[in-house]
C-alpha cells in the first residue's frame, strides 16, 4: 500500500508512524519477539486509517499485543434466557479492546502487507474498531464530526441510513449462501460490518465502489482518502506502473 501512496502522503504516513511508535506500547506474547520490523509494519497499517484526518492518534489505544500466530482466549456469551453464561474458548486472529490494547498476530500482520487485495487485513480490521469505539461503543458508528452541529447530524444521519442499509443487505445475501464483495463475517453485527468495509475500502475499492457506491462514498468521506486513486501496482512485476 506505501508503494501506491504520492509522496506527500508517503512523508505523512511516515509521520503518523512516529508519533504511534513514540506513544503505544509493544508486548511480544506468545514468544514472539518486538522488533523495529514488527513495530513499523503493524504501525504503518494502522496509521493508513488516520492518513488526511484531523484525529489523535488512537487516543484510547496504549498497548499492542502481538502473538506469533493465531491464540486462544476464553470467550463466554449468555444464552437465551438471559441468566445462563456459557463458557469456552477460541482461536482469534487479533481483537480491538475498548480500553487500552489491540491483540494481533505477526503472521497476520505480515499476511495483511504483503498480499494486496486479498479483502483480509487483520491490522486494518482491528484498528477500524479501535476508531468505531473512540466514542465508548462498538455500534460501527466512529466519531464522524463535522464543520457545525447541523452538518454534523446530518453526516451521522447519512451514515446511518447507508450503513444500516448496507448491513441488512449482508445479512440477507449471508443467510441465501449468495457471493459478496463484503467478508459475510461483517454480518455478525454493525461494529464488524464496519471494521469488514473498511478492510474491502483499502484492499478491493475498484469492487467496493462498483457493487456499493453509496457505501463507497461514505467511506471515501470518513477516511478522507480514494484508494481509486493510489498509483496501482504492476503485478507481473510488483513494481509501480506509469
Amino acid at each position: 500500500m506505501y508503494s501506491r501512496l504520492a509522496p506527500a502522503d508517503r512523508r505523512e504516513l511516515e509521520s503518523l508512524i512516529q508519533v504511534f511508535l513514540a506513544e503505544k506500547q509493544f508486548e511480544g506474547c506468545g514468544g514472539q519477539e518486538i522488533t523495529d520490523e514488527v513495530r513499523v509494519l503493524i504501525a504503518a497499517q494502522a496509521c493508513l486509517l488516520l492518513l488526511h484526518r484531523d484525529t489523535e492518534c488512537y487516543p484510547r489505544l496504549r498497548s499492542i499485543l502481538v502473538y506469533p500466530s493465531s491464540y486462544v482466549a476464553k470467550t463466554w456469551h449468555v444464552e437465551a434466557d438471559g441468566r445462563t453464561i456459557v463458557e469456552g474458548i477460541q482461536a482469534r486472529g487479533g481483537e480491538s479492546w475498548p480500553h487500552g490494547a489491540v491483540v494481533l498476530t505477526w503472521d497476520g500482520a505480515m499476511a495483511g502487507a504483503m498480499e494486496l487485495d486479498k479483502d483480509r487485513n487483520v491490522v486494518l480490521h482491528e484498528f477500524a474498531h479501535q476508531l468505531d469505539q473512540e466514542d465508548g461503543v462498538a455500534d460501527g458508528a466512529p466519531l464522524l464530526g463535522g464543520p457545525n452541529f447541523w452538518q454534523t447530524l446530518q453526516r451521522y444521519r447519512t451514515w446511518a441510513k447507508v450503513l444500516s442499509e448496507e448491513f441488512q443487505q449482508l445479512r440477507r445475501a449471508a443467510e441465501d449462501g449468495r457471493e459478496t464483495v463484503l467478508d459475510t463475517y461483517g454480518a455478525q453485527n454493525p461494529a464488524e460490518f464496519f471494521a469488514v468495509a473498511t478492510e474491502s475500502f483499502f484492499e478491493r475499492p475498484g469492487r467496493l465502489q462498483e457493487r456499493h457506491p453509496a457505501l463507497y462514498e461514505q467511506l471515501k468521506e470518513f477516511y478522507r482518502q480514494d484508494p481509486l486513486l493510489y498509483t496501482p501496482v504492476c503485478p507481473e512485476k510488483n513494481e509501480i506502473s506509469t
